[in-house]
């Protein structure tokens, strides 16, 4: 069984900084693509950023620049560096990695449980 256990998230006041983690644990063979995903109230979740297991990075518009993702395959984690928080950054953030839990299995996607991101003075 394959988890994904998220930390770092709070509140920031705006202009501050935050490093969001997420650790796989379980049966893993391979991640293939790590990603963090947002969601504010009311509109639909988001990607906001990628990184492949070639280490190659893809961004949404609104963060470019401010957010740096990075991966530590020996640890099974992805990482989120946000600075220049902005309140537009509010959301309920989720990590998700596409893996083989086994040489046998197909790709699946496996999901975090969430860690909130408040900006706010």
């Amino acid at each position: 069984q394959v988890q994904l256990v998220e930390s770092g998230g709070g509140l920031v006041q705006p202009g501050g900084s935050l490093r969001l983690a997420c650790a796989a644990s379980g049966s893993i063979f391979s991640i293939n693509v790590m990603g963090w995903y947002r969601q504010a109230p009311g509109k639909q979740r988001e990607l906001v950023a990628s990184i492949p297991s070639d280490g190659s990075t893809n961004y949404a518009d609104s963060v470019k620049g401010r957010f740096t993702i990075s991966r530590d395959n020996a640890k099974n984690t992805v990482y989120l560096q946000m600075n220049s928080l902005k309140p537009e950054d509010t959301a309920l953030y989720y990590c998700k990695m596409a893996m083989n839990p086994t040489v046998w299995d197909r790709q699946i996607d496996y999901w975090g449980q969430g860690t909130q991101v408040t900006v706010s003075s």
